[in-house]
């Protein structure tokens, strides 16, 4: 069992860690490290990488079938693959020629670019940024699923993906990355009364200061306690300063740009997941020199830069799918393929918010004849919107009310917590991220439960082999925010019949009123504010729907040329024996009766307006 297979002692270490903070001098007296010159391979070699502290007790305050059984084995598995692939882009770092620094402003000439791509890849397969370096970025995010989830268990069951220091979670399922560099920064458009832009489900990652929000969502997952875990932006710089790759990163970004003094007590506060009572407010426990902290303030910036540079290039971002073939002329869809393309841009009305290029032509007996107006579409509209999810039980976020070892507790609100989203985030509410305009926060109401329209590219994507439908090979996936969609059918049947077959019961009790779950029966949503009324009740027939899965299908990256590093998958996926119309129905659990929304959440100004049912 996973509860025995980490070792004791975090409370000592904790303990000690307190004492160290509380009397270790204001700056260290080791001197800094030497730099890089940029355009020359002048590296000083890296201060080895220490081993990994012994891992904290395991935190499990989750009721029997919440974590996956084979959830140590499925870590292991991806941190394997995750080796993999860090090592193949040091071997691409090594191998690229270097950049001429030269011209008004000053460029890196020639391969400068790829550079910063390359170094974006190394820095996110990279396990030792974590405090106990066992979860890089891409432990949520690998390239076989379009960089989403990449444990079909996890996904079928605990929805968010364990963090450094197990078995902590977040709340939300792990968003694809692909095409994210798209989104722009967000704002508010008065004259539509609607949000665009931003990053993360919750738009949180807003670009405000790096003016692109790709580059300022990858700064969120080191710091954040349920993820990544340091508890302070220095220790990734710290660690940076550490890596194999730090000649690269001073070749794109500077010589001496990592020459940092970091105090002698670094190491410990940075093995020390975020979030531990120790650290009581103190969200800078790392304690710089203000010139330092300027430094590894800004190398904290390109570390952001550098991951968005690896997320826009071709590596993930690849139009490369059946679709943009098609654009150009050189694939054919099948007769499926062409019916779900008139259906998505017709009766389906998924155009409306996963943007293609064309025109909407949902009238009865209208068809497009246009051509696409770009033949690079992202398919979103950039927006969000409140889909009308049912609250998913199986969400690990609900049962952690009990303090870890660390004296940390993710939610006190237990089941009284409920999912607003962009609205919780306005508010700088709890379990978000703060808001950094306070003009956008009289428009909270407005967008309670919304949830950004995330691209539809690779939304099928997985390993070679493997499909999201059953009976398979079934990569298992989940969809939407809190993964309670999954597979592609049951994504297309809830816009088809959410309002059609809703239900005033919540998961897991449509079988106590003779029907089934996610075939014609909806449970309540989450959140009934703001929903969108567009779809509910689109009367598509079975086939419909499934033509429409067909064209989904098209959108995924590597028809064209290979995906980069998307055969790396090393587990399996079984063929399962329900169909996609009840795919993971045998892992529903029933939700418990469920207090009122708590007043951390529902009870801050601005207060939610009143539920308004869609017409009919």
């Amino acid at each position: 069992m996973h509860r025995h297979q980490w070792a004791m002692g975090a409370a000592a270490c904790a303990l000690l860690l307190g004492g160290m903070i509380l009397s270790h001098p204001v700056e260290a007296d080791k001197p800094p490290m030497t730099g890089h010159t940029r355009g020359k391979k002048m590296p000083t070699p890296p201060t080895p990488i220490k081993p990994p502290p012994s891992p904290a007790p395991i935190y499990d305050p989750y009721p029997p079938g919440i974590l996956p059984d084979d959830i140590d084995a499925e870590l292991a598995r991806v941190l394997r693959e995750i080796d993999g692939i860090e090592q193949e882009a040091l071997a691409q770092l090594r191998v690229l020629p270097p950049p001429v620094l030269t011209g008004q402003p000053p460029t890196l000439q020639g391969t400068g670019k790829r550079l910063i791509q390359l170094l974006g890849k190394a820095m996110n397969f990279d396990k030792n940024i974590s405090p106990n370096r066992n979860t890089a970025c891409s432990s949520c995010h690998m390239p076989y699923v379009g960089f989403s989830g990449p444990i079909p268990s996890v996904n079928l069951t605990m929805v968010a993906y364990p963090g450094t220091a197990h078995f902590r979670a977040g709340k939300r399922s792990a968003q694809r990355y692909t095409y994210a560099p798209y989104f722009p920064v967000l704002d508010y458009n008065p004259t539509q009364g609607l949000f665009f832009g931003g990053n993360f489900w919750d738009s949180r990652a807003t670009g405000y200061i790096l003016q692109q929000p790709d580059a300022e969502q990858a700064q969120h997952p080191p710091v954040d306690t349920q993820e990544m875990g340091n508890p302070d932006t220095a220790c990734i710089v710290f660690k940076l300063s550490q890596a194999e790759y730090r000649p690269f990163f001073e070749q794109a970004w500077g010589a001496g740009s990592l020459d940092i003094k970091f105090p002698h007590d670094t190491e410990a506060i940075c093995a020390t997941p975020g979030g531990a009572a120790v650290f009581g407010t103190n969200v800078t426990p790392v304690r710089l020199k203000p010139a330092d902290r300027l430094r590894a303030n800004e190398a904290f910036n390109h570390w952001g830069q550098s991951l968005d540079a690896y997320e826009a290039s071709l590596d993930m971002s690849a139009f490369s799918s059946k679709f943009d073939a098609f654009l150009a002329g050189h694939y054919t869809m099948t007769a499926d393929e062409t019916a779900g393309y008139q259906l998505f841009d017709g009766k389906g009305n998924c155009n409306s918010c996963h943007v293609d290029g064309r025109g909407t032509t949902i009238s009865p007996g209208q068809t497009d004849t246009s051509k696409a107006a770009t033949v690079n579409p992202v398919f979103t509209c950039f927006g969000s919107a409140n889909e009308g999810l049912p609250l998913n039980p199986r969400d690990a976020f609900f049962y952690q009310t009990t303090p870890d070892s660390f004296g940390f507790t993710a939610n006190p609100l237990g089941f009284g917590y409920r999912d607003l989203g962009l609205g919780t985030f306005l508010r700088s509410g709890f379990g978000a991220a703060p808001n950094p305009n306070a003009d956008w926060i009289p428009l909270a109401p407005s967008v309670d439960g919304q949830f950004q329209v995330s691209s539809a590219r690779n939304v099928a994507m997985v390993p070679p082999g493997c499909t999201t439908e059953a009976p398979g090979p079934v990569f298992q996936k989940g969809f939407f925010h809190n993964g309670y969609i999954k597979s592609l059918k049951q994504l297309v049947h809830f816009y088809n019949t959410r309002d059609l077959y809703a239900e005033n019961v919540t998961s897991g009790h449509c079988s106590d009123i003779g029907k089934t779950e996610k075939v014609d029966c909806w449970p309540m949503p989450e959140v009934q504010l703001n929903l969108d009324c567009t779809t509910g009740n689109l009367g598509l027939t079975d086939q419909e729907e499934d033509q429409i899965v067909a064209f989904l299908q098209t959108l995924t990256d590597g028809f064209t040329t290979a995906y980069p590093d998307g055969d790396t998958f090393t587990g399996t996926c079984p063929t399962i024996g329900d169909s996609a119309a009840t795919q993971g129905n045998d892992s529903l659990i029933p939700t418990p009766p469920l207090p009122p929304c708590a007043p951390e959440v529902c009870g801050v100004a601005p207060l939610p307006n009143p539920p308004m049912p869609c017409p009919g």
